[in-house]
This record gives structure tokens, sequence and C-alpha cells, in this order.
């Protein structure tokens, strides 16, 4: 039998995690009428993890995790703009062990009419 070594195998994939399209109530916006007041916030968030194997939850970011967070930072309180909170969605998630990048969209999608949505998408990458 030949010995192959750790550097002739494939290698390991790259596992993402993510949560499409999760509803929240935000009090979010810069403009008089949006203060005081909680509005819908459409968040997708993917996380990627480093290239080890999953073979249990606890090799994993579990999704749920993923969405709670995205509540726990809108219920903080009033935030003027969405790249605000996309970016503290973005830091929390890469504070989670074994998430190397995330990638957070969070849209609006009252802010501007006769439009699906406006929204910011933030990348970022574990130093």
């Amino acid at each position: 039998m030949t010995k192959v070594s750790r550097t002739e195998l494939p290698p390991r994939p790259l596992v993402k995690v993510y949560v499409r399209g999760l509803m929240i109530q935000a009090e979010i916006g810069v403009y008089p009428h949006e203060r005081g007041r909680k509005q819908p916030l459409v968040v997708d968030v993917e996380v990627t993890l480093d290239p080890a194997p999953v073979a249990a939850i606890a090799d994993t970011v579990n999704y749920e995790i993923l969405a709670n967070t995205a509540r726990r930072l809108a219920a903080d309180g009033h935030v003027d703009l969405v790249e605000t909170y996309a970016e503290r969605l973005a830091a929390a998630c890469l504070a989670l062990p074994r998430v190397i990048s995330v990638r957070v969209c969070a849209e609006k999608p009252h802010a501007i009419p006769d439009a699906a949505a406006a929204g910011v998408e933030v990348v970022a990458e574990r130093d």
C-alpha cells in the first residue's frame, strides 16, 4: 500500500452555516419618523468555519445562535444606520469559535417606495 502524505490529499471543504430571510423588528433609522418605533429588518447571516471535521454539534456553529445573536442586537435599542447594525452582527459572529469569515445582509423592506428592499452587505474575515 502506498502512503499518501496529507499535502497530497484534497483540502478539507469549508463549511458554511447560514440563516436567510430572518424577519426582525428593529428600532433603526436616522429620520425622525423612524425614531421610537420598530420596523421590519430582514437579515441574512452566513459564517464560514475553519476547515476541520464536523462530526457533532459542538464542532459547528448552531444556526440558532446566529438567529438569536441577530435578534439580541436588534433588541439592544435604537441604531441609526443599517450599516452599524450589520457591522455589529458581523463582529459578534467573528467572535464565535471556528468562524473565519462572515457575510451579513440587512435589508429594510419599506425604505424605498417601489423597491423590494434597500440595505447593506458586510463581509469580514478574522485577522
